[in-house]
């Protein structure tokens, strides 16, 4: 299951350029409140046998890495030193790639799919070109314009309306990390993306709190959570995937057995602990190409070891032999 987005996410991301308001009708629910953690690759983690595909979309991204397989080894190994470099200069800029540079950049690739797509959304949301999204110019393309006392004048439900303005201008706070109500790129995208940054956890498990909490109470009830699940007609028996439903409530989200869901509980559920995978993966490829053994790569130790990192036309073609030879 995956955690949703919110309505604004919607909004921007499924209709760019759009304005008018969200409907309140269009929430997330059910199923799609637990973010799991995607895999780096689907490929086999089988170096062993000379195949590095899973190493070589783990450090590029699965798109990119395909780029790289039409490459000559040449170009391939020109483009993973200037890649090098990214990584360093991002880092600390001493001319060596640590263990948390090698981590940063593999995260920031297995993220390059959502970045991309804020990208593609830019232009309708910085309406003056200055680089920044300010908060107004988010309110604006998404709920329309409105005089300062006049909002929602003009809709049946104003105060739904108001409610989830106030819910978003929350969270876009928080993603304002700077505090000057203006979002750089990534803080967009921790605005539309909250899930996939350790800083928005509060706020997701805080949207996930208001949107069951039916009674007020602070806390996620049985019936609460079955309730964003499922809605009985009268007289219709409860499923049996409902029944599932409360006994994983019981045995696993109500993790101390008091009979609710608090704000640690929730966080426990909508954004489970995982594996450090892009740490996993940094800590595989500095221990294969670390030759002096000193806890740090050179930009010669990586391109030594290159065809790990990346592909090309000849790796590729390579791995379509082994792949074959096993099949034998």
């Amino acid at each position: 299951m995956m955690w949703r987005p919110s309505l604004l996410l919607l909004l921007l991301l499924l209709r760019p350029g759009a304005q008018g308001k969200p409907s309140p009708e269009g929430g997330p629910h059910g199923q799609g409140r637990v973010h799991h953690q995607a895999p780096l690759s689907e490929a086999a983690h089988d170096d062993a046998h000379g195949n590095f595909q899973y190493d070589h979309e783990a450090f590029l991204g699965r798109e990119v890495a395909k780029e790289f397989d039409q490459l000559s080894p040449e170009e391939s190994q020109a483009r993973l030193g200037r890649i090098v470099d990214r990584m360093d200069r991002a880092g600390d800029g001493d001319g060596w790639v640590s263990l948390a540079e090698l981590r940063a950049w593999i995260a920031h690739t297995q993220q390059r799919h959502i970045r991309d797509s804020v990208s593609a959304a830019w232009h309708t949301y910085d309406t003056d070109g200055d680089g920044r999204v300010g908060w107004e110019e988010l309110r604006n393309a998404t709920y329309g314009y409105y005089a300062p006392g006049e909002e929602f004048h003009d809709v049946e439900d104003a105060e739904t309306y108001k409610k989830m303005l106030a819910r978003d201008e929350r969270r876009f706070r928080v993603a304002d990390q700077d505090g000057d109500s203006m979002a750089t790129r990534e803080e967009l995208t921790a605005f539309l993306h909250p899930e996939e940054f350790p800083h928005m956890r509060d706020i997701v498990v805080a949207e996930t709190l208001e949107d069951l909490d039916k009674n007020k109470d602070g806390y996620i009830q049985v019936d609460e959570y079955i309730a964003d699940l499922y809605s009985a007609e009268a007289g219709e028996e409860e499923p049996a995937w409902v029944q599932t439903e409360r006994e994983q409530f019981r045995d696993f989200r109500d993790l101390n057995h008091d009979g609710r869901l608090d704000g640690s509980e929730v966080g426990h559920w909508v954004l489970p602990p995982a594996q450090d995978q892009p740490l996993v993966e940094a800590n595989h490829l500095l221990h294969e190409s670390d030759t002096d053994k000193d806890g740090r790569l050179s930009k010669a130790e990586i391109l030594g070891n290159w065809n790990m990192f990346v592909g090309s036309q000849a790796t590729n073609y390579g791995e379509d032999l082994t792949r074959h030879h096993d099949e034998l």
